[in-house]
């Protein structure tokens, strides 16, 4: 079974917008951001001080209680996701044949997106480190 090629416009160029223009420098800037961000992560996380053997409940509730490190987290999540999430539009606009397939596979990206998103916006800040063990 072999893949079919991209799909060619349907539009003509003189009506299309910014938006693809856009979306392809997103994923640029993003993709180096996102660089920065997981190396560092994993720097922090898996090299420093004893490595993965320190990560616990108390390790994640320290750094969350700094701002600095939330920011850090929140930006990793909402880049990465977008990042994805822009990548798989693209492929579902190249390969999905028919309108409505392209449709509902577009909503279900961009609803699972927003859940991620706001689930994973919700943890980070509503973290309590206070939390008992009863």
């Amino acid at each position: 079974m072999a893949l079919d090629k991209p799909r060619s416009p349907r539009r003509p160029a003189a009506r299309r917008s910014n938006f693809e223009l856009a979306s392809w420098l997103f994923m640029r800037i993003s993709g180096i951001a996102l660089v920065v961000l997981v190396l560092g992560h994993l720097f922090i996380m898996n090299i420093l001080d004893g490595g993965v053997h320190r990560i616990n409940f108390a390790f994640v509730a320290g750094r969350w209680a700094d701002p600095f490190w939330q920011v850090w987290d929140l930006a990793m999540l909402w880049l990465a996701q977008i990042h994805g999430g822009n990548g798989l539009r693209t492929i579902i606009n190249d390969y999905a044949r028919k309108d409505s397939t392209r449709f509902w596979l577009k909503m279900m990206l961009y609803v699972s997106m927003v859940l991620i998103l706001l689930l994973g916006t919700y943890v980070i800040f509503t973290f309590d480190p206070n939390i008992s063990a009863d």
